[in-house]
């Protein structure tokens, strides 16, 4: 399960997938807070072959259905279990329709509990780049009228992956978040939802670093 994690500056957005949103937001981010996530883009000019194969927009960590009343929801919807994600009512539709979306992230921020205490820790790519996060979008109409657009990130069983077994408390199903090498974040935003499955893969290990943090 992945809660916190840091968000790149709108310079690395740019540089790793061509893109930026038009507008700013947070880079530490929680449920609730305003990230980016990038999706396929919806309009493109078939004539122009300089046009942007994705886009990249602002919205809420936590998906939001079309159903929910309010923002409450978003307190648990961070993260969708691919086990259960079909079916699930908070993301079946999401699924789908194969609102498939890359939640990009410098870092994310998972507790280990080894010592007794949870100790946070900053895991990356060990070679600097971004993490491309696998997730579903969603476009929620508030009370006021306003459309909200919300993500989640997608996990998987990570039982026996030598670094992410490390975390969360003990006697807890360890899970992890499905991050794409990059020649599969084009497939998986255009993937349909027979073929989403095919894309649960742990990262390897010995791609990533973790860093013990100073609790705050």
């Amino acid at each position: 399960m992945c809660s916190h994690y840091e968000a790149p500056t709108l310079e690395a957005l740019q540089e790793t997938y061509g893109v930026a949103p038009g507008s700013s937001y947070k880079n530490d981010i929680w449920p609730g807070y305003s990230g980016v996530f990038l999706r396929a883009a919806k309009e493109t000019d078939p004539h122009d072959e300089a046009a942007p194969a994705i886009e990249a927009l602002p919205g809420r960590f936590s998906l939001l259905p079309s159903w929910a009343k309010d923002e409450k929801l978003a307190r648990s919807t961070f993260n969708a279990r691919s086990e259960t994600v079909a079916t699930k009512p908070s993301f079946r539709s999401a699924w789908k329709n194969a609102q498939h979306c890359i939640i990009p992230a410098t870092a994310i921020y998972e507790p280990d509990w080894r010592s007794g205490k949870a100790v946070p820790t900053r895991i990356t790519r060990h070679d600097g780049k971004l993490l491309s996060i696998a997730g579903l979008w969603e476009c929620w109409r508030s009370p006021d009228g306003e459309m909200v657009h919300s993500y989640t990130m997608l996990t998987i069983n990570a039982d026996d992956h030598p670094m992410m077994q490390n975390f969360h408390r003990p006697g807890h199903e360890k899970r992890m978040v499905i991050v794409l090498p990059g020649p599969q974040v084009s497939e998986w935003l255009n993937a349909s939802a027979d073929e989403s499955a095919r894309y649960f893969q742990q990262y390897p290990a010995e791609r990533l670093t973790a860093e013990p943090q100073q609790p705050r």
